[in-house]
């Protein structure tokens, strides 16, 4: 009795790899930490990626934890886009609110102008 053959498959290659979260690590440590992973990054609003070493990842495409094929290229962004935050990175620090009005005009009354002759008032006697 004749066995059959099995079809061949072809190699599947290397196997999937997890996004790794790069948002909130600087530049230096998110190229190691794409290293580490098996996957590449670049960043699309830096032209001296290779050189930046302390400006902080705010966005990343795609998403941590989306398994993607070994080497894939993850996308980065050093600066917010439009609409997001109106600029650069950064830590916002909250002011404390300013003096409420008044002071001694709440307190005391406007004065008063002298009435002139004619009834009406005027600044000048």
């Amino acid at each position: 009795m004749k066995t059959p053959k099995t079809p061949k498959v072809p190699d599947a290659g290397p196997p999937d790899v997890p996004v790794p979260k790069l948002v909130g690590l600087m530049a230096v440590d998110a190229r190691q930490a794409a290293r580490e992973h098996g996957v590449l990054i670049v960043a699309a609003d830096r032209d001296d990626f290779e050189r930046v070493a302390v400006e902080y990842v705010v966005r990343q495409y795609p998403l941590p934890g989306v398994e993607v094929p070994r080497d894939a290229v993850v996308t980065i962004w050093f600066d917010l886009g439009e609409g997001e935050g109106g600029g650069g990175a950064g830590v916002r620090v909250p002011r404390a609110p300013g003096p409420r009005g008044g002071g001694m005009r709440r307190e005391l009354g406007e004065p008063e102008l002298p009435p002139t002759r004619s009834g009406s008032f005027s600044p000048c006697p």
